[in-house]
């Protein structure tokens, strides 16, 4: 069976060149026609602009089994010229609709009888302009026949460059070329994180004698080692292992000698542990990939600080990459953050950070440097590049560490917003920096010295203990060379560690004055004018004639269409709407009934809505009105009626504020073409069926679906409206969840949703083996054993399931989506509403995922945290986080335990969040409601400075002792931490009984424990009248 080509796809792309062609014929020098000649493959040269064009058309290059070929493309038709085996695939071309016109020419084996073939084809070409790549030179029998034929038949057309054309033709990714990409990419991140790190630290640590080629022909032979497969970890989008390959051979670089060019190969000295380069590139289906990472061998302070200088020199290059930008716009913005920062490096930064990468790994014509004038545009995947070469650690005592380099490379995709980086391999530097120094172990002051690091390295180091990546501050289940310290002095650490924290906490505590200042100062982006109460107005008849004909009789009309209440007043019928009633009331005197109607009015005393704003506030106001009538059942009618427009306008306006922040959202464009991904048997939470039934979630092109069984009962949820995504897995919980958090509600139905969750059971509940045939032969231990195996490996599907979904969401919304997964080893316990759940940080937020009420607080969004009832003797403390929007009311978390303290701190620091502590509760809604009268004179007068932050231990001590002005009252705290004093003493209590029985069982056997039990016997019947007298003493002193 012959080789079957995709024709939908050969078509789709030869109709684009040519509407490019015809679009923009000066870019494509005004040819009429293409020729290109290929030849033999050249191993040592494969990435040609000729051979690009053909793997873009037809899916692969035609080399060894489609050696002879050539395509001449007019346009009006392309003819193929190649041997008869060819022949016979390209013959499936002609197929599906839509064609474009194909002739085909087949050619024997005999060069000078093919010759003739090509006369009708040079004479159609005489006289005209003939687009070809002139820096492709090929050898091969077509290409000798198309010399003879040429030299023979008097060719007469020119020849014109079209490279750059057809680099302009081919820059613009479409959907399967950006996936081919994607996948090519994720193989390259896997081979970098799956193997070469483990195999590099690995010799480092055991101190082998490996050469840097040597780790690279390792590296490259694990790729085509079935057995490595699963080390490696293919992504599921891999169906045939044949379609990878290396774009080069890996490149490792160390000892001094460094070469940050693409052309770099590794040298045959020994890997030397100082900076170290990796370099990886991987082809799936032809589409190439590349990864660069710099690793730091007991690094010294300049080549750390350094190294994060590079990762903020990146970061201002992907910020600056959006479609419509000028590439040397990009490379000069980085170059100006160099300038102005470290302008000692400027000569060691690269003269380029990049180029286009697609099926050829460098594509010429867009190569980021400082004279390309070109603009990116949407849909362009770049190969982005950072470095510096060069460079002097003048620290090191071997020459071979005295030079070093440092680079990162990524590989993004254009897009109209912020890129998507397609790599995945973690590049911070907690996660790069390893330590092996034996020396150390005898100096504890430098090795703590060393340890302590700034905020970012922080975060990142509590993400690397997750993850288990052998880094700086590594769990003990990593290797390392180094050993614990097992002196008693060992605690001395903490020191340096606290007042590290505690200058950093300064310095942030600054810049967020620096910040509310700049904030609320006039001209500031937040003034005061934040939102402001708007006067609404009331209309109740929009003319005299629109009221009812009983105002004649000037009688007290209820008007419920109009909600409205008309009210005789000296003659004439006055219509005052439900919204300006405050109440009504009633009362009996005698045979008449008085009836009192007060309305809302400016300067109310202890009124609710005394901040109501009025359109007038000078003007003149009704504040009250009285009726006196002897018709007891009519004013009774009447207060009743009244009465209940007034519940149904407060009902109505309280819906209007719930609903105020709800969107509305845009259609869900489906996906055509092909089914959606889809994630079956989900339950979803809040319940939105009057009965728990499962659905599937779909993935379709702007959003998600839900469907449930029952069809009535689907929603979408749009990506433009997604705030968070997450993903928890069933890793010590009941659940495996996808929770997604909006940054506006929507509605389901008629319930007002913040956050939506997708989830299915983990236990194995629902899992009923009372008939399995198997429980006959296994009893006991054995069946247990085999249960709890089944169980483990249903959860690992279940999360590696869960998991492979949420990254699809992430993907298919182009970057605008993160995932997230919660870090549960720096969980503590709390209560956030009125049950105690475990809180777990992720990267970007604090979470409780769960059960509901759910818990999510942005780190972004928040002002700082307060850490109350933090002082001597009390077991638990409480957090409140306090936003950068004041008008938004401070999130509590109480009954965190004491023993979190440190913990909490350093998280708070690590995420770059200030904090404040104090010993008492503070009154928060006196104090936002002062902060947000005047906050521009609220940050002027030192802004959160009354709550301790950025002052020394000393000063909190002060402040902590003369008290604060907005602490609760003396009576309350100490009731309060009485009570919590006596839980905690029964908690400890209870906890250092069962420790002393538990000591008491392993030390002594039965015959010492009866003694001493026979003993206690008969003291306690000795002195048991001292007991009962005693007992009612202690417990009146209590």
């Amino acid at each position: 069976m012959s080789l079957q080509l995709d024709h939908k796809r050969f078509h789709r792309r030869l109709r684009y060149l040519a509407n490019h062609w015809k679009n923009d014929a000066e870019l494509f020098q005004n040819i009429d026609a293409i020729a290109l000649v290929i030849g033999d493959d050249d191993y040592e040269n494969p990435y040609r602009k000729t051979v690009t064009l053909q793997t873009w058309l037809l899916g692969f290059p035609v080399f060894q089994m489609m050696i002879l070929m050539m395509i001449l493309i007019q346009k009006d038709k392309i003819t193929f010229i190649c041997s008869h085996k060819k022949a016979d695939i390209i013959e499936t071309l002609k197929q599906g609709e839509k064609q474009f016109p194909i002739e085909i020419i087949r050619r024997g084996k005999n060069i000078d009888e093919n010759v003739p073939i090509y006369q009708s084809m040079i004479k159609d070409l005489a006289k005209k302009r003939v687009g070809v790549v002139v820096k492709d030179k090929f050898i091969g029998k077509n290409v000798e026949e198309w010399k003879k034929a040429c030299a023979k038949y008097d060719s007469s057309f020119e020849e014109h460059d079209i490279s750059a054309a057809i680099a302009s033709c081919l820059a613009t990714k479409d959907e399967e070329e950006v996936k081919n990409i994607r996948t090519a990419a994720k193989i390259s991140s896997n081979m970098m994180e799956n193997f070469f790190i483990t195999e590099m630290s690995t010799i480092i640590d055991e101190e082998k004698q490996v050469t840097n080629d040597k780790l690279s022909d390792l590296t490259e032979n694990a790729l085509e080692d079935p057995k490595m497969s699963k080390r490696i970890r293919f992504p599921p989008e891999v169906d045939n292992k044949d379609d990878i390959d290396w774009c080069y051979t890996p490149i490792v670089q160390s000892g001094g000698k460094f070469d940050l060019r693409p052309s770099a190969t590794s040298n045959d000295e020994p890997l030397y542990p100082g900076a170290i380069i990796c370099s990886i590139g991987v082809r799936y289906k032809y589409y190439c990939s590349n990864i660069v990472r710099t690793f730091l061998i007991d690094p010294s302070k300049i080549q750390e600080k350094n190294y994060e200088f590079l990762l903020e020199v990146q970061n201002r290059v992907l910020d600056n990459i959006r479609d419509g930008v000028k590439i040397r716009d990009v490379y000069q913005k980085a170059m100006a953050l160099i300038k102005s920062k470290r302008p000692d490096l400027e000569k060691h930064f690269t003269k380029s950070i990049g180029s286009g990468i697609g099926i050829e790994f460098r594509e010429p014509t867009y190569v980021l440097n400082a004279k390309n004038q070109r603009e990116l545009k949407s849909g362009m995947v770049l190969n982005v590049s950072v470095g510096f070469s060069d460079l002097e650690n003048p620290k090191s005592s071997d020459e071979r560490g005295k030079i070093y380099a440092l680079c990162i490379v990524d590989i993004i995709r254009v897009t109209n917003e912020a890129p998507f980086v397609m790599t995945d391999c973690s590049k911070k530097l907690n996660k790069i920096s390893y330590f092996f120094d034996d020396d150390k172990e005898d100096a504890p002051s430098a090795s703590s010295s060393r340890a302590a690091t700034d905020s970012s390295s922080k975060a990142a180091s509590s993400s690397s203990k997750v993850r288990g990546v052998s880094t700086r501050n590594s769990d003990p289940v990593a290797k390392t060379a180094i050993l614990r310290s097992k002196l008693r002095n060992e605690d001395q650490d903490d020191e340096p560690r606290e007042h590290k924290r505690r200058e950093h906490q300064k310095e942030l505590f600054t810049r967020k004055m620096e910040e509310g200042l700049a904030r609320f100062t006039t001209g500031g982006e937040g003034g005061n004018n934040e939102q402001q109460a708007v006067f609404r107005k009331f209309e109740s008849y929009r003319s005299e004639a629109r009221l009812p004909r009983e105002v004649r009789q000037l009688k007290i009309i209820v008007d419920k269409k109009h909600d409205s209440i008309i009210l005789p007043m000296y003659g004439m019928a006055v219509p005052f709407h439900i919204s300006t009633l405050k109440n009504a009331s009633k009362s009996d005197e005698g045979d008449f009934v008085m009836l009192r109607l007060n309305f809302i009015t400016p300067g109310q005393a202890g009124g609710k809505r005394e901040d109501m704003p009025f359109d007038d506030a000078n003007a003149t106001f009704v504040r009250a009105l009285t009726y006196r009538s002897a018709d007891t059942h009519r004013m009774a009618e009447i207060y009743k009626n009244i009465t209940d427009m007034k519940k149904e306008a407060t009902k109505k306006e309280a819906e209007r504020r719930e609903m105020a922040d709800v969107v509305e959202q845009d259609n869900l464009i489906t996906v055509k073409g092909r089914r959606p991904l889809r994630l079956p048997d989900v339950y979803v939470r809040p319940q939105t069926d009057s009965k728990r039934l499962p659905g599937e979630l779909e993935i379709h092109t702007n959003g998600l679906r839900y469907q449930s069984i029952r069809s009535d009962s689907s929603f979408n949820v749009l990506f433009s409206n997604v705030k968070h995504l997450f993903f928890q897995p069933c890793d010590n919980e009941l659940l495996v969840l996808i929770h997604i958090h909006f940054k506006n509600p929507i509605l389901i139905g008629k319930k007002k949703i913040k956050d939506i969750q997708f989830y299915r059971e983990a236990s194995d509940n629902q899992f009923d083996e009372t008939g399995n045939k198997r429980r006959r032969h296994l009893y006991g231990d054995e069946d247990e054993l085999q249960s709890e195996q089944e169980e483990r490996r249903r959860r690992a599907n279940l999360n590696k399931e869960f998991r492979h979904f949420a990254e699809k969401i992430a993907e298919a919304s182009d970057s605008r989506i993160e995932l997230d997964i919660p870090f549960r080893e720096l969980g503590f316990q709390g209560v956030p509403f009125r049950s105690n759940v475990l809180l777990q940080p992720t990267t970007e937020c604090l979470v409780h995922l769960a059960d509901p009420p759910f818990l999510i607080i942005s780190l972004s969004e928040v002002e700082l945290a307060h850490l109350e009832r933090v002082q001597f003797g009390l077991k638990n403390f409480d957090m409140v986080f306090v936003f950068k929007d004041l008008s938004r009311t401070p999130v509590h978390i109480n009954t965190i335990p004491m023993s979190q303290l440190d913990n909490v701190k350093d998280w708070l620091d690590s995420v770059e969040v200030v904090f404040t502590e104090g010993p008492v509760n503070l009154n928060w809604s006196m104090i936002m409601k002062t902060v947000n009268e005047e906050p521009a004179e609220f940050y002027r007068n030192g802004g959160w400075s009354f709550l301790g932050g950025g002052e020394d231990a000393e000063d909190d001590e002060d402040r902590s002792e003369s008290g604060s002005e907005y602490a609760a009252s003396d009576f309350e705290e100490e009731s309060s931490s009485d009570n919590d004093s006596e839980v905690n003493s029964a908690e400890s209590d209870g906890s250092e009984s069962e420790e002393y029985s538990e000591s008491e069982e392993e030390g002594e056997d039965w015959d010492e424990l009866e003694d001493k039990a026979r003993k206690a016997d008969e003291r306690k019947l000795k002195r048991n009248g001292d007991y009962e007298t005693a007992a009612p003493q202690k417990k009146q002193r209590r």
